[in-house]
């Protein structure tokens, strides 16, 4: 199926009384590797659901392309879904568990296996064809799954967690796998994650989602420097949230640094509560009575070259560019 854009106007999903999506509007461009992420009951996996089809909109619109497509069956909309737990079946190969979709179809032994082989080159499990699921690993299981969906031809790949259960080296490879499929076959992906450096590394689109509500929705390189609210902030890590001349403000912990600071600095004082050792970076935790805490994270050679311990009274500073104004709460 052709790639189109996917608009999302007012959608909405409740639960009886509770309400977990409530009236989100987003456009994903075709061709784009998006991630939805926030905290456990966000809505996020309520969201990617009902693009599925597996879950009824309350309200709203899902518009697929120049297709409407909220009230089709999950099998009408051009969309596929790997689930987290990967469901294969344990009786059928590799090859069959692949090509069973295209089978329900009624299309011939010969063709589905043909397309089936083909999904299965592009995800280097060719010479594992034969075997049943039990005989592989978790990521070959994972990548069986990943086939088994895109063998249909979707418009859009939906997928819920799907480095959740990898080990990290594993994970990494299988991020840069689906990074790299994502650009081969030239259609959307929506993956819904936990993990902040999983969409920093993965997505063109990244939706932070917080209360059944989208709080940003922008490239890695906004949400991570630029940061709409202080829940963004806080959640992407890697950013104080203060209060400064009566306003909400984000300063990087990377742009900290110990001492006092130029003209163009802001500089506070407080006591030291916090010194972890990283390798290339220290992390410094400072208590500033104004301020509260202050993280900063400073290259280790500039750390030791004025090094401050714990229950000292320091100050730390940054260049006022480096502030950051936030939505008020």
């Amino acid at each position: 199926m052709a790639a189109g854009d996917l608009e999302l106007v007012k959608l909405t999903k409740r639960y009886g009384g509770t309400t977990a999506v409530e009236a989100i509007d987003l456009r994903v461009p075709a061709g784009t590797y998006c991630c939805f992420l926030g905290p456990s009951g966000c809505g996020k996996s309520s969201t990617m659901r009902m693009i599925a089809g597996h879950e009824i909109a309350s309200e709203g619109d899902i518009i697929l392309g120049a297709q409407n497509i909220t009230d089709l069956a999950p099998a009408q909309r051009g969309t596929a879904m790997m689930f987290q737990s990967y469901a294969l079946f344990p009786h059928l190969t590799v090859l069959d568990n692949v090509a069973f979709s295209l089978k329900m179809k009624g299309i011939s032994k010969e063709e589905r296996y043909k397309k089936a082989r083909a999904l299965m080159d592009l995800v280097d499990l060719g010479r594992f064809e034969t075997r049943m699921p039990a005989q592989l690993s978790g990521g070959q299981q994972q990548r069986v799954a990943l086939a088994r969906a895109l063998v249909t031809d979707p418009g859009i790949l939906l997928l819920d967690e799907p480095l959740s259960a990898l080990d990290p080296f594993l994970r990494l490879r299988v991020r840069t796998e689906l990074k790299r499929l994502q650009r081969e076959l030239g259609i959307s992906f929506l993956h819904v994650t936990h993990g902040q450096d999983e969409a920093m590394a993965l997505a063109d689109l990244v939706v932070i989602m917080k209360d059944g509500r989208i709080e940003q929705a922008g490239s890695p390189q906004d949400v991570f420097h630029r940061p709409a609210t202080g829940f963004v902030a806080r959640f992407m890590g890697g950013h104080n949230v203060l209060h400064l001349d009566g306003r909400p403000v984000s300063v990087r912990a990377d742009r900290v640094r110990i001492g006092e600071g130029g003209e163009d600095a802001r500089s506070l004082s407080g006591e030291v509560r916090g010194v972890e050792y990283g390798g290339a970076t220290v992390t410094l935790v400072v208590h500033a009575a104004d301020a509260g805490e202050i993280t900063a994270v400073i290259p280790e050679e500039q750390f030791y070259a004025g090094p401050a311990e714990l229950g000292e009274t320091r100050s730390v500073h940054w260049s006022r560019r480096d502030e950051y104004v936030l939505q008020a709460a």
